[in-house]
């Protein structure tokens, strides 16, 4: 890794063909077998952010030229640094037909499902027995746990553009609804059911009903959901004199309860399906 390091620092500062081959070959083969991760777990229930792959990932784009591709039966052009990922038969996962695109320099679990159309970006990470449910999005470099059920126009943010340091996480056995937009480094851990249209940024604020807590981003931390948190869409009252006069509230995400017995049975995994 120290290496790779060493070329993305050579490689910002000057360009080298040689060098440019030498980390482009290292650099995806890391990404599509998951050696090379924007984010990694720690013993301590942290999360490790690797800021060089994002550094790393700028440069496949910065140092790609574009080119026209035709395959049957969609055309696309894009940057020859960033062509679609081909899967081995014995460690595909299932991709079932109709217009899902990965991008190379991610990994996919064997054991993962995707229904079209669906959209991998490079650098995302997703693992063990996920499913990835119709029109969803998995953007750059964010990291998705096992066992996780992406419901159907969820979107889960990239970290490339607006530029930010922290991918968006998303831990094992999480339930995210339909219409749900998780952006901008959020960290949803184990458990966390996040309600149909619910929307979590950096910037939003999540009321913990339960608990009686606030959550929201710091300056050393992002937003963070609790483990087994189930989070539904809510709206909190506007107190000055015009908002009162017009009836108006903001939207807020409330965590309603934590995971019991029914919430279990409603967003249990059909390992039928798996």
């Amino acid at each position: 890794m120290e290496k790779l390091k060493e070329k993305i620092e050579l490689l910002k500062k000057e360009y080298s063909y040689e060098i440019f081959r030498e980390f482009y070959s290292e650099f995806i083969e890391g990404l599509n077998t998951g050696k090379i991760r924007s984010a990694e777990p720690q013993p301590d229930n942290k999360w490790k952010v690797n800021t060089w792959v994002k550094e790393g990932i700028l440069l496949l784009f910065k140092y790609g030229r574009i080119t026209c591709s035709n395959p049957t039966p969609f055309y696309f052009s894009d940057k020859d640094t960033l062509p679609l990922k081909q899967f081995d038969i014995l460690q595909s996962p299932r991709i079932v037909p109709g217009g899902t695109s990965i991008r190379n320099g991610t990994y996919i679990a064997k054991s993962v499902i995707i229904m079209p159309p669906s959209f991998v970006n490079i650098g995302a990470y997703v693992d063990e027995e996920t499913l990835l449910d119709s029109h969803s999005l998995v953007g750059s470099c964010a990291q998705i746990g096992k066992r996780v059920h992406l419901s159907a126009s969820a979107q889960i943010g990239g970290v490339l553009e607006p530029v930010g340091a922290r991918p968006v996480i998303i831990e094992d056995d999480v339930f995210i609804g339909g219409n749900c937009g998780v952006y901008e480094g959020v960290l949803v851990r184990k458990g966390a059911v996040i309600a149909a249209g619910v929307i979590l940024t950096s910037s939003t604020k999540v009321f913990d009903i339960v608990k009686q807590e606030v959550y929201q981003t710091n300056r050393d931390n992002p937003l963070e959901i609790p483990e087994n948190a189930v989070v539904i869409p809510g709206s909190r009252q506007i107190n000055n004199d015009f908002a009162k006069i017009f009836g108006l509230s903001i939207y807020t995400p409330i965590i309603i309860k934590y995971r019991d017995e029914k919430t279990d049975a409603k967003s249990t995994l059909e390992q039928a399906l798996r």
